[in-house]
């Protein structure tokens, strides 16, 4: 009976150990992250970071109205998505790009709730994000559609758990020909997903990591344009679509 008890006794600090390596494991692996290109900040400059609510802010000078809240891709740095964030805040729009949790946003999903909170001047509200980013957005979305007017995707599309296609919620799905991760064909057996209202685009010669700017990415293939130029056509495409919905 004593052994008995010894060998269940062992067995669970065996599987309490095992569990804190996986989880110290994780961690470790998780706060290594991609961090912004030197090209960023030379284009960008200095970003101004909210350091108490950890998240990066980009305001227009006027028309303070429309807010859009991004989410980063796992793993990637918030601070990646800067010149992107900048091209949209010369157009009107104040941009939001939070830190998360374990720096995967789909750990932080109601990040947005707080966000808002926090601009209660801003009237209207769009979320969107890169890979991972882009399913938390759409999570978020699914579950609070009184609250967004659209949807943003960069090298992304919505869980199968959420379908949007019965549902009129305006979408941007900006999509890459060298995406080696949420590859052409993801996309499109992603698209029945999406609202009547979503419009798409390919970025050709784009690939994965050049919806930030954060060098290479593993997986990810050879893009055939560079990170600017892919940043300044998704700002370009994203700035009609946005202004076509109305600020």
């Amino acid at each position: 009976m004593m052994k008995m008890k010894n060998i269940i006794k062992y067995s669970m600090i065996g599987i309490v150990v095992l569990l804190f390596l996986s989880v110290g494991g994780f961690y470790i692996w998780s706060q290594q992250t991609y961090a912004p290109s030197k090209e960023m900040y030379s284009l960008v400059g200095k970003v101004n970071t909210d350091s108490e609510h950890h998240w990066d802010v980009f305001e227009p000078m006027k028309n303070k109205e429309t807010g859009i809240i991004l989410y980063p891709g796992a793993k990637v740095e918030p601070e990646a998505y800067s010149y992107y964030a900048q091209g949209l805040a010369k157009d009107g729009y104040t941009v939001i790009i939070p830190s998360v949790k374990f720096n995967f946003a789909i750990f932080d999903v109601n990040k947005a709730d707080q966000i808002m909170k926090s601009y209660p001047s801003i009237k209207k509200w769009y979320v969107g994000g890169h890979s991972l980013g882009g399913v938390a957005a759409a999570s978020y979305a699914y579950k609070n559609l009184n609250k967004i007017e659209g949807i943003i995707f960069l090298g992304a599309y919505p869980s199968n758990t959420n379908d949007f296609s019965n549902l009129n919620v305006p979408m941007l799905s900006l999509y890459a020909e060298n995406d080696g991760l949420s590859t052409m064909s993801k996309i499109s057996k992603t698209k029945h997903l999406l609202s009547k209202d979503a419009a798409m685009y390919e970025v050709l010669g784009g690939n994965h990591g050049q919806f930030g700017m954060y060098g290479k990415q593993k997986g990810d293939k050879k893009a055939t344009i560079t990170a600017q130029q892919q940043q300044d056509k998704i700002i370009e495409v994203t700035m009609k679509w946005l202004d076509d919905n109305g600020k």
